[in-house]
């Protein structure tokens, strides 16, 4: 990734499944009951205002500093994030499927408590496991959405030398892209990971000094606050392994 100028990437807004996924958590259920397939969840209200907010984040930016092209993830709460913050900013879009949420197989719509009381082997498997290696049955493990994510930074590079990047992605997809853009071991992923959650909307960007991809922002909402939209920090639709 260092042919490019500068790499940056969006959460998407609050949606109306981390909305119920944070309640279904905090009542102790067993199951997220969201009406939509994962990936048809829209933007809440909240959510969309978060987007407008990264949307004048953009149009502060001085044009040469400003993307030159966004990659977007196709589920519909990400579309909805990118549309409403590139909106007027003539940045072009593209979506791509690659960068699409995390797959959880047996483990979609369960909450932390529903895994452990309904599929025990799956939560026993996974806890010895870890995040990054652990795949459940009809599902991914980060190390298969890596494989997935090389592929689009390596043609970005390609088609794209000494471009400036903007990412739509989700929390899962924002912590592996960091992974990769500054060459970090699964030890050091994964402490970043326990400590950190992804607010919806958060900026995370790398910028290209002496070769090499330097952070530059990791999860930050200085612009929510400018624009007088709340931060929200609810975890995706599925239940990620702890």
């Amino acid at each position: 990734m260092d042919e490019l100028e500068w790499l940056g990437i969006v959460r998407h807004g609050q949606s109306t499944g981390n909305v119920i996924a944070q309640e279904a958590e905090t009542e102790g259920l067993e199951a997220i009951d969201i009406p939509e397939r994962d990936a048809d969840v829209p933007l809440s209200e909240t959510g969309r205002d978060q987007a407008r907010a990264v949307g004048q984040w953009l149009a502060d930016r001085p044009a040469g500093q400003r993307p030159t092209i966004a990659v977007v993830s196709p589920y519909l709460r990400t579309r909805q994030t990118a549309e409403l913050a590139l909106e007027g900013t003539g940045i072009t879009a593209v979506v791509d499927e690659r960068l699409r949420d995390r797959e959880l197989g047996v483990l979609d719509l369960l909450t932390g408590h529903g895994v452990r009381t309904r599929l025990p082997d799956e939560f026993a498997r996974r806890a010895r496991l870890g995040k990054f290696y652990y795949r459940p049955p009809g599902g991914e493990s980060w190390a298969d959405v890596l494989l997935r994510l090389r592929a689009v930074l390596r043609e970005i590079r390609q088609d794209h030398p000494g471009g400036r990047v903007l990412l739509f992605g989700h929390e899962a997809t924002v912590l592996l892209v960091r992974y990769l853009a500054e060459s970090l071991s699964e030890a050091q992923l994964m402490e970043i990971a326990h400590a950190t959650t992804m607010a919806n909307c958060s900026i995370s960007s790398w910028r290209r000094t002496g070769g090499v991809l330097h952070p530059e922002m990791f999860n930050a909402v200085a612009h929510l606050h400018e624009q007088g939209a709340p931060p929200t920090k609810q975890e995706e639709v599925n239940a990620e392994p702890v």
